[in-house]
């Protein structure tokens, strides 16, 4: 999944170590969208080498691929939207911001019009 928006904030980095001994880190951000009624979406990046090279600074203008997975954690449920991939842009033209914007070559189309030497011969 993909959503293109404005970072609104970064919050604090979260790190520590897992039950294996491996330590981990992981920061989340919340983005806004650029919609008539936006929307505001909090999402992670996990391992300080991705949180590194995305390098995600409140203000930017991102385009986001994400991944939702759910958990279970004593009986309650917790969604998790994870970035895997970050790309860097600009402010959509108002309107524009969900209207995808197609290249394709150009097609014929057949005239299936009626020619002079075709019969009416609909059975209705």
């Amino acid at each position: 999944m993909e959503i293109t928006g404005k970072i609104i904030a970064v919050l604090p980095e979260r790190g520590g170590i897992s039950k294996t001994g491996n330590e981990w880190k992981m920061q989340e951000y919340v983005l806004e969208t650029h919609e008539q009624y936006p929307k505001k979406m909090c999402f992670n990046v996990f391992g300080a080498d991705k949180i590194a090279q995305f390098n995600i600074q409140a203000g930017d203008e991102l385009t986001v691929s994400f991944d939702i997975n759910a958990r279970e954690y004593n009986g309650r449920w917790y969604n998790d939207v994870r970035a895997w991939r970050v790309e860097r842009g600009t402010v959509p033209a108002a309107g524009a911001a969900d209207i995808p914007v197609i290249n394709a070559p150009k097609v014929e189309v057949p005239d299936f019009g009626k020619s002079d030497n075709d019969a009416d011969d609909l059975p209705f």
